[in-house]
């Protein structure tokens, strides 16, 4: 048995071991680092995305790596989407973007079997659709296995972005339908493959993306050669590397998340976890309407303490809060009797509405 087959043997979809002796996954924690930059101008280039990298450089004293030296606990960066680089290379595909903010980028994690992988996409194309998405197209991420170490090469997936647009949906309803989209995707590859196929949405939006996996700081540029590019332009770059003090690592763990890059432990987490499987199921929202159900669970349980925080937060951003309001909201009243993420979803004490 070769070390991908060991490791596909044991592993839970997230990259856990499975439960054994006194090992639990419920018990995984973690503290890393993270920095971002941007130009305060909103204007977007590549020299904000060299130096986004140049301060993820500088976070690898903030990071550890694995058994084999050249396989990191995790390390990415989040992104605007770079249109005039996706533009082109879209072009060079055979189809076309329509013009920025109008269509969302899927950054996705596949199988590596071609087979396997081209039933995951036609199970996407398929709930795209359904909820009223046009795909415009496929294309694969070039990236550089060589530039891995031997534990994230035996677990690297196959990487691949979608392109989906939607007609008459302004940027804010759009990024809304695209988070709706992505857990149907999640919830159709699971059902067409199985729960344990090898599917992970990094990013789904009209607005951001993000490139991330197992690896250290220095090999993320390595890895994907998108970043390398003149064009891929951004006014912004969240970075963040990962030390897993006693969680196990994972290409899917790896950070940042969708909406954050977080620096720590929740020590509350099983209790969070409580106050939002008890309250998603009376759940409102205007926003949402119907396609609040599509969204449940709200957490995915198999993520680390950070993802599922990025969880909420992402529930409520796109709920109709600003930014700032949904931070707030997910941190613990100093001297407060509430967990963090009690009183989340609620706009009042008799309401659930997002």
């Amino acid at each position: 048995m070769d070390l991908r087959e060991h490791i596909d043997s044991t592993r839970s979809p997230y990259g856990f071991p499975a439960p054994q002796g006194l090992y639990d996954p419920r018990n995984e924690k973690d503290s890393c680092g993270v920095g971002f930059v941007c130009d305060i101008g909103g204007k977007a280039s590549h020299s904000i995305v060299e130096r986004g990298i140049e301060v993820l450089n500088h976070l690898l004293h903030r990071g550890a790596a694995g058994a084999d030296a050249g396989t990191g606990d995790g390390a990415g960066i989040l992104v605007q989407i770079p249109h005039r680089f996706l533009e082109g290379a879209c072009r060079s595909l055979g189809f076309s973007l329509p013009q920025v903010g109008s269509y969302g980028t899927a950054m996705m994690f596949m199988p590596l079997d071609p087979d396997t992988r081209i039933a995951c996409q036609a199970a996407v194309d398929k709930s795209l659709s359904g909820e009223g998405l046009r795909v415009l197209g496929w294309r694969e991420v070039p990236v550089e296995p060589a530039a891995l170490g031997e534990a994230a090469r035996a677990t690297r997936p196959a990487v691949w972005q979608c392109f989906a647009d939607s007609v008459g949906l302004s940027e804010e309803a759009l990024e809304r339908k695209l988070y709706v989209a992505r857990r149907e995707c999640e919830k159709a590859v699971a059902e067409a493959l199985g729960a344990n196929a090898r599917f992970y949405v990094p990013s789904f939006s009209c607005r951001t993306v993000v490139y991330k996996g197992l690896m250290m700081a220095t090999e993320i540029p390595a890895f994907y050669l998108d970043l390398s590019e003149p064009l891929f332009e951004s006014a912004l770059a969240v970075v963040h590397q990962r030390y897993s003090t006693n969680t196990f690592p994972s290409w899917e763990l790896a950070q940042p998340f969708r909406y954050l890059a977080h620096n720590g432990e929740i020590n509350t987490l099983r209790g969070n976890l409580n106050w939002i499987r008890s309250r998603q199921s009376e759940l409102e929202s205007d926003l949402f309407g119907a396609d609040l159900t599509k969204l449940l669970p709200i957490i995915d349980e198999r993520g680390s303490d950070s993802a599922c925080l990025d969880n909420v937060l992402e529930l409520l951003t796109t709920g109709g809060r600003d930014i700032q309001h949904a931070v707030l909201m997910l941190v613990p009243r100093r001297g407060g009797r509430s967990t963090p993420w009690g009183p989340t979803c609620a706009a009042s004490s008799s309401s659930t509405r997002v």
